[in-house]
């Protein structure tokens, strides 16, 4: 049976190039190279959007809010065998002064929501695969929004593999394949996302038994 997976997260899930506010092609998403990669036997959702947040409302940027939209999202997509979730880049603007150690505990706060959504098979839960984001890269424009963030995102890994243990959940680090670009230091280019997608593709196939 066709396996349901639900990538669940920020600009870097939507496309986003560095190099503007373009959108990358359809072919060099990492979702779409996920599934092309995966087949016939997936149906991949992508839902990214630009300045998502794990739980965060901003002040400037409205509808930004990661928790907010998840459970909808969740039930609207019912039944989910796998949810991709990767979050946590836009915690770290200078707006929000959180520490990684506090953006580690709002992405368990999604977990739990996952977890408890009874939107996988047969009303249980859907398996969850948590990845840290890349790490952040030589700034460009974004220097002042997200000053001090490149030390920040060098510590998520370690918290986001602690909340997915506790949890019983697949953690993946992003950052082990991909790069953030030094066009812009947040997002990836094309060749970055084919890396990025391959990647996950692998780890989805181990969770959920896809051949």
């Amino acid at each position: 049976m066709r396996k349901t997976i639900l990538c669940f997260g920020d600009s870097n899930t939507w496309g986003r190039s560095p190099f503007g506010v373009e959108r990358h092609p359809e072919h060099h998403r990492w979702p779409n190279v996920m599934a092309a990669d995966l087949g016939e036997g997936a149906h991949v959702l992508a839902e990214g959007l630009n300045g998502r947040t794990t739980v965060w409302d901003d002040p400037i940027e409205e509808h930004r809010n990661g928790k907010r939209y998840l459970s909808p999202c969740l039930l609207s997509h019912m039944p989910i065998d796998l949810v991709v979730l990767m979050l946590g880049t836009n915690d770290m603007k200078k707006r929000f002064s959180v520490s990684p150690f506090d953006i580690g505990r709002s992405i368990g706060l999604l977990l739990d929501t996952i977890l408890a959504s009874g939107a996988g098979p047969d009303d249980g839960a859907p398996a969850v695969l948590l990845m840290s984001p890349p790490p952040i890269a030589k700034l460009g424009e974004f220097a002042e929004m997200f000053e001090g963030s490149e030390e920040k995102s060098l510590k998520l890994p370690h918290y986001y593999a602690l909340h997915a243990e506790q949890r019983g959940c697949r953690f993946f680090d992003a950052g082990s394949v991909a790069r953030s670009s030094d066009a812009d230091g947040l997002h990836l280019e094309g060749a970055e996302h084919v890396k990025l997608g391959r990647a996950v593709a692998e780890q989805a196939r181990a969770i959920i038994g896809l051949a």
